[in-house]
C-alpha cells in the first residue's frame, strides 16, 4: 500500500540548490516503492472545479519571475497515463465530485520541482491535479478520499504546496532560524495531525496560533493541499512528520506521510 504525502515545494531555487531539503528529497524515494504513477495535487494550479490532467507529454511551466537563469533551462518531460486518468474519472463520477478534464497543461513549478528531485528521470506516469481553495477543508478531504483506493494499485498520491507560506513575511537574508511564530503554528498543526484530530484541523483558521500569518488569505492555497493529502489515506489515518526546515525565517519546508 502505497502512502500519501505533503510535500513542500519551497522556492523555485530548490530546483538548483543543494541543502538539507533537496538531500532529503532526492533520498525520499529510496524510502518507498517504486510507484505504478504519481497523482500529484498542485498549490500552483487553482481552479473552481476539480481539473484532471489526461496529458501524453507534460511541458514545463516557468511560473515564476525573477530568478536564476538556469531555473528556465530545466526540462521535466513526464508522461501521463491515459488508463489512470480515465479511472480518477470513474471515481470522481462515483464520489460525486464535480470535475473536467485537461489534455493541455504542463507541470507547473509546484509539481515539476517537486517531481524532479523524488524521480529525476522523469520516468514515472504523472497525473496533474488541481486544487480549489474556495472549498471547504471537509470537502477537500473529500476529494483525496475518493482517490485512497488508488494507493492500494502502487499509486503515489501527492500533495505540493507548504504549511506555512506567507511571501510578504519572508525574509530572503536566511539566518538559519524559524520566527517564533511560524514554529508555533507548525507545532499545532503538527500534534493535530498526529492525532488526526479532524474537527481541530477543518477549523485550523481560527483554532491555530497565528494562522493569519501562516495561512494568509492571499496565501491559503499552499496550505489546503494537506487535505487532499490527508483524505487520500482516510483508511489508514496514521500521520508522520518526515521532515520539517525552515528558510527565509518562515518558509516551511515540511513532508508529511499519511497512511
Amino acid at each position: 500500500m502505497m502512502p500519501s504525502l505533503f510535500v513542500a515545494h519551497g522556492s523555485p531555487l530548490l530546483a538548483i540548490e543543494n541543502n538539507e531539503y533537496t538531500k532529503f528529497l532526492t533520498q525520499l524515494d529510496q524510502t518507498m516503492p517504486r510507484p505504478k504513477a504519481v497523482v500529484l495535487f498542485s498549490a500552483h494550479w487553482e481552479s473552481k472545479v476539480q481539473m484532471v490532467s489526461d496529458v501524453d507529454q507534460y511541458s514545463t511551466i516557468y511560473d515564476f519571475g525573477g530568478f536564476d537563469e538556469a531555473l528556465y533551462k530545466i526540462q521535466y518531460p513526464a508522461h501521463g497515463d491515459h488508463q489512470i486518468a480515465k479511472e480518477i474519472e470513474g471515481l470522481f463520477t462515483k464520489s460525486e465530485v464535480p470535475f473536467e478534464m485537461d489534455t493541455q497543461r504542463g507541470l507547473d513549478h509546484g509539481a515539476w520541482i517537486v517531481l524532479r528531485l523524488l524521480y529525476p528521470n522523469a520516468d514515472i506516469p504523472v497525473i496533474s491535479m488541481s486544487v480549489n481553495s474556495r472549498l471547504s477543508p471537509e470537502e477537500q478531504y473529500k476529494i483525496g478520499r475518493s482517490l485512497s483506493v488508488l494507493r492500494a494499485k502502487d499509486i503515489l498520491i501527492i500533495a505540493s504546496g507548504g504549511t506555512v507560506h506567507n511571501l510578504r513575511a519572508i525574509k530572503w537574508i536566511d539566518n538559519g532560524q524559524a520566527d517564533q511564530w511560524a514554529l508555533e503554528f507548525d507545532n499545532w498543526l503538527a500534534h493535530h495531525l498526529e492525532k488526526w484530530d479532524l474537527p481541530s484541523l477543518f477549523k485550523y483558521d481560527s483554532l491555530a496560533p497565528n494562522a493569519e500569518f501562516a495561512v494568509p488569505p492571499y496565501g491559503s492555497e499552499h496550505f489546503i493541499p494537506i487535505f487532499y493529502a490527508m483524505g487520500a489515506a482516510d483508511d489508514q489515518q496514521k500521520a508522520s512528520l518526515l521532515h520539517r526546515s525552515f528558510r527565509y525565517g518562515n518558509l516551511s519546508h515540511s513532508v508529511w506521510q499519511f497512511g
